[in-house]
């Protein structure tokens, strides 16, 4: 499986998780390698990821999520669990990529993250 969990020490510490995900929506930029990672079996993209996820410790407060694809590549499951850990691990900062086209959809993602606490 690889290498899917690392912390980055120095300036801008934090935790970073390399995730399966559905293919992206554009898959043509010539720089990028994480396309052969993707899948269309959502069980597989979850099984992975959900085991990755459970290395998250909320040690440096900030989580960064890498995909062969953008955040709205990865599977609901997938997506729930990160926000889970993101309120379990009292998690500040969290960074996701996302493909420009999909600029109209930020709010949506930001509405499923947070959550309204009373």
């Amino acid at each position: 499986m690889g290498i899917r969990y690392s912390k980055v020490y120095g300036k801008f510490a934090r935790e970073i998780v390399l995730l399966k995900s559905f293919p992206c929506i554009y898959g043509k930029c010539s720089f990028c390698n994480y396309i052969e990672d993707n899948s269309i079996d959502e069980n597989e993209i979850n099984s992975i990821n959900l085991e990755v996820l459970k290395e998250i410790t909320g040690e440096f407060k900030i989580l960064e999520v890498i995909n062969s694809g953008s955040v709205f590549e990865i599977p609901q499951k997938t997506l729930e669990k990160i926000r889970e850990i993101v309120y379990e691990k009292n998690i500040e900062i969290l960074y996701f990529e996302a493909y420009y086209t999909y600029i109209n959809r930020l709010d949506e993602i930001i509405s499923f993250l947070i959550k309204i606490k009373k």
